[in-house]
């Protein structure tokens, strides 16, 4: 197993691969009432420290419960709402469209908004070019056959939720995992597990 420094060194290297990041529980469930049913910062700083300078891409509703564009990375929303428009984000017909939208664009869209995020979008000596699939559900169903990675952080937590998931792993690699106990940062016990596919 590799430690968290790993992810962060070779997460920069290819624009081509495409990574899922899901955070949920043993029964599956993802969201409730339109967002995340737990409160993990530790969770929320690794998903900005691995995603700065690369491509979110969500459906539509997992961005209205984001509500803006996240700064530093660029946004692709997929909605077949053709009139739908929001500054600062593109939108895609279809998460296929959205992955070739993804590798024929600039990896960052969405201007930093600090001192320490600009310096994190600005690296050019190791640029973030990784693509990442973000939610919700059905968008992981859909593009989870052509991840590369999954990177997962198993929410120890039997909350309730209106919004689940159930994915196939069986062709993903385990190859780190490291464990994270409560505390005031975190309200419940998580392990973040980094998945690779076996053809990758």
């Amino acid at each position: 197993m590799r430690s968290d420094d790993s992810v962060t060194d070779d997460r920069k290297t290819d624009r081509s691969r495409v990574i899922a990041l899901v955070a949920m529980t043993p029964t599956g469930v993802i969201g409730k009432d339109g967002d995340m049913p737990w409160r993990l910062r530790s969770d929320l700083m690794r998903f900005k420290q691995l995603t700065m300078g690369g491509t979110l891409i969500m459906g539509r509703r997992t961005y209205d419960s984001i509500g803006r564009p996240l700064p530093g990375r660029r946004t692709i929303v997929v909605t077949r709402n053709a009139d739908w428009r929001c500054e600062g984000v593109c939108r895609a017909e279809n998460p296929e469209q959205a992955i070739e939208t993804a590798r024929h664009a600039p990896a960052s869209q969405s201007p930093p908004t600090s001192q320490q995020e600009t310096s994190a979008a600005s690296d050019t000596s190791s640029p973030n070019r990784g693509i990442y699939v973000v939610g919700g559900a059905e968008i992981y169903r859909q593009l989870l056959p052509c991840c590369d990675e999954v990177w997962l952080t198993q929410v120890w937590s039997s909350v309730c939720g209106d919004t689940t998931l159930s994915i196939e792993l069986s062709k993903f690699r385990q190859i780190e995992q490291t464990r994270i106990i409560a505390s005031s940062k975190d309200s419940v016990p998580t392990e973040f597990i980094r998945m690779v596919h076996e053809n990758s």
